[in-house]
């Protein structure tokens, strides 16, 4: 992709959006819309672990996505593209601006990643994410058919499980939120605390990416609502039983895997090696551009660590793909500006020409180039200041089918919990970053194989059809949270 709708995609004409026996509801669609120099419509793959973890569970199931298409835009018909089934839901610019950036991701993201940087709260923000929840709540009632599983994602649609359930009583309601949720003494600044709460309430099971995630939610619905709690369950004034608990996410560990063994992503892999000089080391992140990914922490470890000569450009270069991200967002400019500043200073300081000391690429790659980068990569520096999973650390583990390499991996990020041979480290802790930096450059291969072994093994058995079926199973029945 991108690809002509004429081509590829298929309006779904005559056809009853009541007949998807599973939906998948999401604030983006698994492709984005973009419009042609000679007008026709094309549609490309979104990037993101969302559409990466979703789009094989909703192929296997015959279900239906719903999802905003990108921009401002009117709703559109219910569509196919490559063998998808997608229903639109559009948003006005105002909508984007304020229910969007506003209040998911100018008041929920910084509230939900520990208050990095302070949340603002507007009512009109508010106002536009209920009406905008309400849209996709409606979209998911007409698009369900009778006794259908509806899976709600995320944050930007915390109120459409309870809007749902009073539209649609019949269907079987999942949540899942894919970033971290926060203790009570945080989640207390929500003015609209409340109605959060009491949205995701009406979902049948509610899943967390860790167990502390779940029990946060429930210590709310306790404090909040006085419904009665017990472990993992919440029962309701109306006798309606609501189950939190842990699923972490995962990923398609041997379609990934598959990849990296291609011969041409091996060949690929090597010229990334000899486009950036050879160096013993490379070193790499992969990240959004996003304040939350400690971008900034794991750049300055590297500089202070060339500063001090423990390192030269000979010994290692950094490769940081930064993919765009929100970018109308002001915080999301300054941050830009931040680090643009800090690579520039540091290559400026260290680098030579032809040799930069860091590779900065403010840009994203399709998932074949993403599998050389892992594949060339003796480190890979996943160091979010906090993070709900962060597939990209899984993803690297799965392409190091060699069993080589170093994952040094934030204890703040919910990988860290699987992943328990990485490299764990404290990414507001300069010089411990620098000593892991240290630790991992060089480790003894026979230690790298062991630490890479282990991962990979747990990460074969905990794929992406193993996450997706525990949670479907766990929605489908309720009891089998209690044998737990």
């Amino acid at each position: 992709m991108p690809t002509k709708t004429s081509s590829r995609s298929t309006r779904s004409k005559g056809r009853s959006r009541s007949t998807s026996p599973m939906v998948v509801v999401a604030n983006r669609l698994p492709v984005d819309l973009v419009e042609n120099e000679d007008g026709t419509v094309a549609w490309r793959r979104s990037p993101g672990g969302l559409v990466t973890a979703l789009e094989p569970v909703l192929r296997r199931h015959h279900g239906a996505w719903i999802g905003w298409p990108g921009g401002g835009s009117a709703d559109l018909e219910p569509f196919e593209e490559d063998g998808l089934s997608l229903v639109p839901v559009g948003l006005s610019d105002q909508e984007v601006e304020e229910y969007y950036e506003g209040f998911s991701n100018g008041s929920l993201w910084p509230l939900y990643h520990d208050v990095i940087v302070a949340p603002e709260f507007h009512r009109e923000w508010w106002d536009s994410y209920v009406t905008v929840n309400r849209r996709f709540a409606r979209k998911a009632a007409e698009t369900a058919a009778p006794g259908a599983v509806v899976w709600v994602h995320d944050y930007q649609l915390q109120l459409v499980p309870q809007m749902l359930r009073e539209l649609r009583p019949d269907l079987r309601i999942g949540f899942f939120l894919h970033i971290p949720f926060p203790p009570t003494e945080l989640f207390l600044q929500v003015p609209w605390r409340r109605q959060i709460i009491e949205g995701l309430l009406g979902a049948d099971l509610v899943g967390f990416q860790v167990p502390g995630a779940a029990a946060n939610f429930v210590r709310l619905v306790r404090n909040l609502t006085g419904n009665k709690t017990h472990r993992d369950r919440v029962t309701l004034a109306d006798g309606r039983v609501v189950h939190a608990k842990a699923y972490p996410i995962s990923i398609d560990s041997q379609g990934l895997e598959q990849k990296a063994r291609h011969p041409a992503t091996q060949a690929r892999a090597k010229e990334i090696r000899e486009e950036v000089g050879n160096p013993a080391r490379i070193l790499l992140g992969v990240d959004r551009l996003d304040y939350t990914k400690g971008i900034r922490q794991r750049l300055r470890a590297f500089g202070e660590l060339l500063r001090d000569g423990l390192v030269s450009v000979d010994d290692a270069v950094f490769i940081q793909v930064a993919t765009p991200s929100r970018e109308r967002v002001e915080q999301y400019r300054v941050l830009r500006d931040d680090i643009d500043m800090l690579v520039g200073r540091i290559n400026g300081d260290f680098g030579r020409i032809g040799s930069p000391a860091i590779n900065y690429m403010h840009t994203s790659f399709d998932r074949n180039e993403m599998a050389a980068l892992f594949l060339a990569a003796d480190v890979m520096v996943v160091t979010p200041l906090r993070d709900g999973m962060n597939l990209v650390a899984k993803e690297y583990v799965a392409c190091r089918y060699d069993h080589d390499g170093a994952l040094l991996l934030s204890e703040f990020a919910g990988a860290a919990a699987e992943l328990k041979q990485a490299f764990l480290v404290n990414p507001y802790d300069i010089n411990g970053l620098k000593e892991a930096l240290l630790g991992a450059m060089s480790a003894e291969p026979r230690e790298l194989t062991r630490r890479m072994r282990a991962m990979r093994r747990y990460l074969l058995e905990h794929d992406i059809d193993r996450w997706a079926a525990e949670f479907l199973d766990g929605l489908a029945d309720p009891g089998s949270h209690d044998k737990d």
